[in-house]
């Protein structure tokens, strides 16, 4: 999934209109968008076709899918029915409920996004252990698109080294959470940068900055 400027807006407002408001005021800069609950509970799957119609933008829905293989096909089919380019799984459920969301993104010609371990403190104590366990898992299972922590360099490091130069990173924590965005792109092919950007005066002028720094 090639992304303009290496940049993906974590658009985590509560409305739709709010939503469109910012993307207008940041789309010569930006192509690819990344949704999560609460846009999504906030104004339905729909804003997903909304937000492809106005502004041309490819969608990755940032859902963590974490279920057994029946249910996160049923989450992901319904997600690419709604207009969704990706989406992101979690990888601890293992590879049975990772495969069925493989297995409908294929379907669809959609991206699969497998988690390997989370930007926040709270991932260090369980989810850190096993990152490279799941990155390997990913690996075997073909998966050709991961996500690792702008937050902690060090393990992003690890995980492209497992996961080879071939494939393709996104990586969240840039910005308010503190990761910085030209030394995660040493490591990450985009970074997701959500607060520092929707929640500044000045949308567009937060990311041209961001743009100013690669």
């Amino acid at each position: 999934m090639k992304v303009k400027n290496n940049i993906i807006l974590a658009l985590d407002v509560m409305n739709g209109i709010e939503a469109l408001d910012i993307c207008e005021k940041l789309t010569p800069q930006l192509d690819t968008i990344k949704i999560g609950y609460p846009l999504a509970l906030a104004g339905g799957l729909e804003i997903i076709q909304t937000l492809k119609e106005n502004f041309g933008y490819k969608i990755i829905c940032d859902f963590k899918v974490a279920d057994i293989p029946a249910t996160n096909e049923k989450i992901c089919q319904e997600t690419f029915n709604k207009g969704a380019d990706g989406i992101i799984c979690h990888g601890f459920v293992g590879s049975d409920s990772v495969g069925a969301c493989k297995e409908v993104s294929e379907d669809y010609g959609c991206e699969i996004f497998l988690l390997t371990e989370m930007s926040h403190p709270g991932a260090k104590k369980f989810l850190q252990s096993n990152a490279d366990e799941i990155a390997k898992m990913g690996v075997d299972m073909g998966i050709k698109n991961y996500v690792a922590p702008a937050t902690r360099t060090n393990r992003l490091k690890d995980i492209r080294e497992i996961v080879g130069d071939d494939a393709y990173i996104i990586s969240p924590g840039v910005g308010k959470q503190g990761g910085e965005i030209k030394e995660t792109l040493k490591y990450a092919n985009s970074v997701i940068i959500g607060r520092s950007i929707y929640q500044s005066d000045d949308p567009r002028k937060a990311l041209e900055d961001f743009i100013k720094k690669i």
